[in-house]
């Protein structure tokens, strides 16, 4: 065990700081589990709750008509809290370091065991990423604030309390703006702004891990992690916003960097509080229940430790139901701790929920104030790197050239934390480059030095191409073989050379994507362009009368086929005809857009529009 304020080696501290090497070294740890033959048990709840909803029967869509009935009468009203870890290298009150998946119990400090006469020690490096959270979520810094002392007794505090942020937290008064493109239920129309009440600083509590029956063992390592405590005001009433809510948060957090790891890791855990009132019931007519100045709120129930963003959206689902057939029946919401177990269909019972008393917040008489200088807020306000809803509207820009769909962007910035984004903007950016170039005859295609014909066309179109490359075709790769976006072994000039010659019609699509395999895989070291040369790879298209005489092969012997599309208008047996020109042209020679053209032309069917 530690000492009150141990000295750890940086080799050791650096391990807990870079968020890809985290997500590398739980992408290995996954795949060395998965060889092991045993069914994961997230997995054994999901199909033991599959096999629940099916034993239902027909009493499941019953129920959910029940339900639907049900909230029409009724208005739902969420709050949120939102624990996230904080990316820092020690503990909030010791110079310990922070860990994830070292052996248990070896980074902890006398005081976060709370030996007699062991002193927190606030770490002044840990206020940073808190800082940037807080401006970051519209929040006003306060200059001062102070620690407290939050008391109850539980196996995984040994103190006896927590320490918190309860009388001067850190920030207050911020927002949160969610847009349809965030997922937000279609009821709450283009956008919802949900206030936050405050952010506050307080220390993690030991890890527990059941053995059952009834053992439990402590894992004192994330004692006094960093945390932050984002609480939400009531803003929200439909469980999908909810769960949009706290998926929009993590992405904040992420991209400021003052959060390590988000929920499917176990950085970020979300509390919901739930309450239902009749719907256009006049303030005055409430049960009384108010919070930070909003009145007329039905009796909240808090559900505690939701790791998952669909268990937000699943847990506040199951307790409006709850709370609406209890009121219905003529029954009273107890105000109450319930828990959320995966795979469920109700909440459950856990404790009656404690109020302020009963908690006796005293300021800590070990830990004197935080003060904060101006310039340092102002310093970390001008340096925060872009937001995901700026990040999103550079991605969806016709103006910048990228042009995605907002589905499109929404995914980009998702994955690995946005760590494609730059991957991306550097490749279509190239590729524009060069297009614009080779019209200029500048050179284009990787650097061949030949001057191509470019339309407007194939400009406006890189962005959504890349997009859909890097998504889905190299996507694709690295799902099937299991590799992390850290270990993409195909770099931005090998895809722009690829998508390049694409757009300038030197290559096909099928040609395209050997060369992206090519290279995913390490099967040529060679350059892009010398590839293509030397493999005489490049298009050698026919000319309009072999595309004639070819699609007039195709058609003869598939009559049927043909009348079927003349006189029956069925369009999508274009397809066959196109992708036997394509196979019958071989070496490339045949682009199935021409082969297309030539086949609606002798067809008669008009040309499909494109986007």
């Amino acid at each position: 065990m530690a000492g009150g304020n141990p000295s750890v080696p940086a080799a050791v501290l650096r391990r807990f700081l870079c968020r890809g090497c985290l997500r590398k070294a739980a992408g290995r740890q996954a795949r060395l589990l998965s060889t092991v033959p045993t069914v994961p048990f997230r997995k054994q709840l999901k199909d033991e709750a599959r096999q629940r909803r099916i034993s239902d029967g027909a009493a499941e869509p019953s129920r959910q008509r029940a339900s639907d009935t049900a909230t029409e009468n009724w208005e739902l009203t969420v709050g949120i809290e939102v624990h996230a870890q904080l990316n820092t290298r020690h503990k909030l009150f010791s110079k310990a370091a922070t860990s994830f998946n070292d052996p248990a119990n070896s980074h902890v400090a006398f005081v976060d065991a709370a030996f007699p006469g062991a002193q927190p020690i606030f770490q002044r490096e840990t206020l940073v990423p808190a800082l940037r959270a807080a401006i970051a979520l519209g929040c006003s810094v306060n200059r001062k604030s102070a620690f407290d002392r939050k008391h109850y007794f539980y196996r995984d505090q040994p103190a006896g309390y927590q320490i918190t942020q309860y009388y001067q937290p850190l920030a207050k008064d911020g927002f949160i703006t969610l847009y349809e493109y965030d997922g937000i239920a279609p009821e709450d129309g283009k956008e919802v702004r949900v206030g936050i009440k405050q952010i506050q600083m307080e220390q993690d509590t030991a890890k527990t891990i059941h053995q059952p029956p009834s053992t439990y063992l402590l894992d004192f390592n994330r004692v006094s992690h960093p945390l932050i405590e984002i609480i939400t005001l009531p803003h929200i009433h439909h469980p999908a916003t909810a769960a949009a809510c706290v998926r929009k948060i993590q992405a904040i957090l992420n991209a400021v960097n003052a959060a390590v790891l988000g929920m499917e890791l176990g950085g970020l855990r979300a509390d919901v509080n739930v309450s239902v009132r009749p719907k256009n019931q006049p303030e005055e007519q409430g049960v009384g229940a108010k919070y930070h100045g909003i009145t007329g709120l039905g009796q909240r129930t808090e559900i505690k430790n939701l790791s998952s963003f669909k268990a937000v959206e699943d847990a506040v689902k199951a307790e409006r139901d709850r709370q609406i057939r209890v009121l219905e029946a003529g029954g009273v919401i107890e105000g109450e701790t319930r828990g959320w177990a995966l795979g469920s269909t109700e909440t459950r019972k856990l404790r009656g929920k404690e109020g302020e008393v009963d908690y006796r917040y005293m300021p800590d008489p070990d830990l004197g104030p935080v003060v904060i200088a101006k310039d340092l807020i102002d310093h970390i306000k001008h340096s925060l790197p872009p937001l995901p809803d700026d990040r999103f509207k550079v991605l969806t820009s016709s103006d910048l050239h990228y042009n995605l769909t907002p589905k499109d962007a929404k995914t980009l910035l998702n994955l690995d934390d946005g760590d494609r984004i730059e991957y991306y903007k550097n490749v279509a950016d190239e590729i524009r480059r060069r297009l614009l170039g080779s019209e200029r005859g500048d050179g284009g295609g990787g650097g061949g030095g030949r001057s191509f014909t470019v339309n407007d066309e194939a400009v406006t179109k890189v962005g959504k191409m890349t997009g859909n490359w890097l998504l889905h075709e190299l996507g694709g790769l690295l799902a099937t073989s299991g590799t992390t976006w850290e270990e993409n072994p195909v770099d931005e000039t090998s895809l722009a050379d690829i998508l390049t010659f694409l757009s300038l019609r030197k290559i096909t699509g099928t040609t395209a994507k050997t060369l992206l395999s090519l290279k995913f895989y390490g099967s040529d070291s060679r350059p892009i362009p010398q590839i293509i040369s030397e493999d005489k790879l490049a298009l050698q298209p026919l000319s309009e009368d072999e595309l004639r005489d070819l699609a007039n092969e195709v058609m003869r012997g598939n009559e049927k086929m043909v009348r079927a599309v003349r006189e029956k208008g069925e369009v999508g047996k274009l397809g066959w005809f196109i992708g036997q020109m394509v196979k019958r042209g071989g070496g490339g020679r045949v682009e199935a857009q021409e082969a297309e053209r030539v086949v609606r032309e002798i067809l008669g069917v008009g040309l499909a529009r494109r986007s």
